[in-house]
């Protein structure tokens, strides 16, 4: 079988006899011409792997020929060998989009590892991949047996959204393995967060500051002795500190941002910044309305709602549930009393993002700018509802690529760029993630019960105990409770509620859509990250 059809393009190449016979050996098939002219009669004949081409040349010249080439075979990589080293013509051949350039005279092993490169490169990785992944599959598993901190699931979650990422850019057949592994990992952290969750609340109420904790504790437990940093704490921990250092500190919170997707766009503002990456937990529900209020305030639910009700709005209200964001930083502030300058936006369009950046230059006299971006939850909800929208992200691989087009070409890579220019720190993260549902769960409740697929709260909630965390003294969880009767239940991993009336309908319109609210890695194991701008000389 062969490993690839080459041509050859060089005015002397019958003094590359020796190189074509070692490629021959190596499985290549080679077509040879002595000119320019030749070349591209002959890709009019036929379709090639790889091109080689000698730049200097009588007649029409390496350049040219390229040029020509590319009309005919766009998609074929040209390989450029040359005895000139002349800059410009480095510049000529790289502008031209050649894919590897070779200074002559080469050797037979420099040919090789640019074939590989440029023929075989995804293969090898699919290969290198699979191999590494299938390595660290049982360190993976045995690791997920022994977990007893909140630091043990993130390093879990953190190895297998590395592998998610790796094997998304192959045609590895192992991406079912690793989709098993994580669905097995998920009833494994539903499990740690059932035994531990209102444990942590209580160390909350009773003043333990959490992981890195302002307060000065940094132990790093689940036990009775701590609790993770959670949403109520990410000021606490995170903002003041470097305020009170006297630096100025951007906040940017995308609303509905899982850690997957901040390694994408880690990956496109790597050069700008010094990345210092974190993970915190969000508390629950994994929604809007309790873990960013939860963030914005530093407080649970139930104390909002007790000491600022008029900041506070219920389920069943129609008001957003969203709208007092600005007033509560503005009390978390008063409560320490920190006297720092800050300015509040939020966008929701590129309009709104346009406005945001023509006050740029205002905000950036403030000591703490706060920017909540809504995109990544607008698009999950536009999967959901819209079936084109569905279409274009179909998959994981697909709604992370699409949220890195947006990243890349939205105002916030502008912002980035000017925010690598300030002196300033910026801090991004998250309320929570979200994850695929595709497992649906019968619950049965009265007409006031709420509408989100992820948690339910109300009277009388009727489902399958094994299938939830249940919740059944708000108090002891600090979330509001409407009524004496009131419990929470939450679903785990990738499963979803669904009433029994009309079910099938409900279950094929909500199945494998992006939704919030429950417990999985995905929605409360989140990125926290602090950037520090590149010194540039």
């Amino acid at each position: 079988m062969s490993n690839g059809l080459l041509l050859w393009i060089d005015d002397e190449i019958e003094l590359l006899k020796a190189h074509i016979i070692f490629l021959e050996k190596k499985g290549y098939e080679i077509a040879t011409v002595s000119n320019g002219s030749d070349a591209i009669e002959l890709c009019r004949q036929q379709s090639f792997d790889l091109i080689l081409l000698d730049e200097m040349m009588p007649g029409l010249s390496g350049l040219e020929t390229l040029q020509q080439i590319k009309d005919i075979q766009p998609a074929t990589p040209v390989v450029m060998c040359t005895k000139s080293e002349e800059e410009n013509i480095m510049d000529q051949a790289i502008g031209s989009k050649i894919a590897d350039y070779l200074i002559k005279p080469v050797n037979p092993s420099q040919i090789l590892l640019s074939l590989k490169k440029n023929i075989h490169q995804k293969d090898i990785v699919t290969e290198m991949t699979q191999s590494g992944y299938q390595q660290d599959y049982q360190q993976i598993a045995l690791k997920m047996m022994d977990c007893r901190t909140c630091s043990d699931w993130m390093e879990i979650y953190r190895r297998l959204v590395k592998w998610e990422l790796e094997l998304s850019d192959t045609d590895s057949q192992m991406t079912e393995m690793l989709a098993m592994q994580k669905e097995e990992a998920n009833i494994g952290f539903a499990k740690f967060i059932a035994r531990n969750y209102l444990e942590w609340i209580d160390l909350m109420r009773n003043g333990n500051a959490g992981k890195n904790g302002y307060a000065g504790k940094t132990a790093d437990t689940s036990s009775s002795d701590d609790r993770p940093m959670m949403s109520p704490d990410v000021f606490r921990n995170r903002i003041f500190p470097i305020l009170d250092k006297g630096e100025k500190v951007f906040l940017i919170v995308i609303d509905n941002f899982r850690y997957d997707q901040w390694k994408m766009l880690a990956a496109d503002i790597g050069e700008l910044f010094d990345i210092d990456e974190d993970m915190y937990m969000s508390i629950l529900p994994t929604a809007t309305q309790y873990a960013r209020n939860a963030i914005f305030s530093g407080l649970m639910p139930n104390r909002i709602a007790e000491m600022f009700p008029e900041l506070w709005v219920d389920e069943d209200e129609e008001e957003g549930k969203n709208l007092n964001e600005e007033p509560l930083i503005q009390t978390m502030l008063d409560r320490y009393r920190k006297r720092y300058s800050f300015c509040y936006h939020k966008v929701n369009d590129s309009q709104g993002a346009d406005r945001f950046m023509e006050h740029y230059n205002e905000c950036r006299e403030k000591d703490l700018n706060v920017l909540v971006i809504n995109f990544i939850d607008m698009l999950s909800h536009a999967r959901t509802e819209s079936k084109m929208v569905r279409e274009l992200a179909n998959t994981e691989s697909a709604y992370r690529s699409i949220t890195q087009s947006w990243l890349r070409h939205s105002v916030l890579s502008e912002l980035f760029r000017r925010l690598s220019q300030d002196d300033c720190k910026v801090v991004i993260t998250t309320d929570h993630g979200s994850i695929r549902a595709s497992k649906p769960i019968k619950i049965i409740g009265d007409r006031n019960t709420n509408t989100n697929l992820r948690y339910k709260l109300g009277k009388n909630l009727a489902c399958n105990a094994k299938e939830v965390f249940t919740i059944r003294d708000p108090k002891r969880a600090q979330l509001p409770a409407p009524n004496l009767s009131t419990s929470y239940v939450f679903a785990y991993g990738d499963a979803f509620f669904a009433y029994p009336n009309n079910y099938n309908y409900y279950v094929s319109y909500y199945k494998d859509t992006f939704q919030h609210g429950g417990i999985s890695m995905e929605e409360m194991l989140i990125p926290i990250i602090t950037l520090t701008p590149r010194k540039r000389n």
